[in-house]
């Protein structure tokens, strides 16, 4: 069923009484509030087919092949998967994002996936090296002492390519709670992206990631803690639940409009017949 007006009413009363925090940088904000995505493909079609009581949720696309699975009582790190099974024309793909993934970054790529794809394609990796990024030859690295870190690795456990090498690669991003990236047992929350994900999606939720703007936070929300900066925000409690649905209203139109492209495609005119100018006499 769609996003109602009751969910909507849910959403406003969460967040009416809520003083928004400004936090940065935006992989450290905490997960924030799940219906950021939820509402999002709810807005675009995509139905919950999971248990209504449960604390599990599952949605999946109107044409079927898109599922999207939320547990935040998973036994692994992983709360987010989401899968595209493969069709005659296309190979599935597998995306897997931990708990403390800022609901808004996710939603970067979620969005994307409901609404035309852009006519220009923009690559990972010069969203990272333009939002000043250190690029090694692994990946991409902030230059936040807690550290993010963003790698494209080789299918098939061939390693770590090169930037300019051809070929699948996956992406995993990693956040630390310290110094040092990666050290053991300090991971605050993940992301993988297989090599078959569409590499638009990389990059709507890399530019998600590295947006400067802060994300909006209730006072005492979750937040990875360490190295987080929190300020108080100009918004108010009601320009932040606006904000949130005039989104929605935008998805749902881009996504109605990308359904008519798929279903009525563009066809090219049949030729006409020119008038012949009239003999001289």
């Amino acid at each position: 069923m769609p996003l109602s007006e009751r969910q909507l009413a849910a959403f406003t009363d969460k967040h009416a009484w809520q003083i928004p925090v400004d936090t940065s940088p935006r992989h450290l904000a905490g997960p924030g509030d799940a219906r950021h995505v939820t509402h999002g493909l709810a807005a675009a079609g995509w139905t919950t087919v999971s248990d209504p009581l449960g604390p599990e949720i599952i949605l999946r696309s109107p044409d079927h092949p898109h599922r999207l699975q939320f547990d935040p009582q998973s036994a692994t790190s992983a709360w987010w998967r989401l899968r595209a099974e493969s069709t005659d024309t296309e190979p599935g793909w597998y995306a897997e994002f931990g708990g403390l993934v800022p609901a808004e970054v996710l939603a970067g790529l979620t969005d994307a996936l409901v609404v035309p794809e852009p006519a220009e394609a923009t690559s990972p990796l010069s969203v990272l090296e333009g939002a000043g990024w250190l690029i090694d030859g692994r990946g991409a690295a902030d230059s936040d002492p807690a550290g993010c870190r963003v790698e494209r690795r080789a299918e098939r456990g061939l390693g770590i390519v090169p930037w300019s090498e051809q070929g699948r690669v996956s992406w995993r991003i990693e956040v630390s709670d310290g110094p040092d990236v990666f050290p053991r047992g300090g991971r605050l929350w993940h992301a993988f992206l297989d090599g078959r994900t569409p590499e638009y999606l990389v990059t709507a939720f890399v530019t998600a990631l590295v947006d400067p703007s802060p994300l909006q936070r209730g006072m005492g929300d979750r937040t990875a803690q360490c190295g987080v900066v929190q300020k108080p925000s100009p918004f108010t409690p009601e320009q932040t639940v606006d904000a949130h649905i005039s989104r929605i209203k935008a998805l749902r139109r881009q996504a109605r409009s990308a359904r008519r492209q798929q279903t009525n495609p563009a066809t090219v005119p049949a030729k006409t017949c020119t008038a012949q100018p009239a003999a001289r006499r």
